[in-house]
């Protein structure tokens, strides 16, 4: 599998950013898609996931904030990510796996570059 971030951007404390992936060399339709930040200095974290018949799944510290979503025939996914705070700022990336439990396990294969999400107070 293939994927490729985008949409990461220099925001102000209470912006938005919509972040996207676009996939390929996997079965879109077949897996689920997830989405991990990693923060200067800190371990990768889960964030969101959507498993192939639509269930979502965020981390506690998403609150309602972002919202993730796939597009199926572009083989695409994106995360809505609203009321950012400086605490946001990471790499962003997205991973395809066979189901959301792998993914919030941690368990996928990460193979984008990711893109960065900076957040200023």
């Amino acid at each position: 599998a293939q994927v490729a971030e985008s949409g990461g951007g220099l925001v102000q404390t209470g912006g938005s950013l919509r972040l996207s992936c676009q996939a390929s060399r996997v079965s879109f339709s077949a897996y689920a898609m997830g989405w991990f930040r990693q923060a200067p200095g800190k371990e990768r974290e889960f964030v969101a996931t959507e498993s192939w018949n639509g269930d979502k799944y965020y981390a506690d510290f998403v609150k309602g904030r972002f919202t993730i979503a796939r597009d199926i025939g572009a083989e695409s996914m994106t995360l809505q990510m609203n009321s950012l705070e400086p605490e946001d700022t990471a790499v962003s990336s997205c991973v395809p796996a066979p189901s959301p439990a792998y993914i919030r396990a941690g368990q996928a294969n990460f193979s984008g570059q990711g893109t960065l999400v900076t957040v200023s107070s």
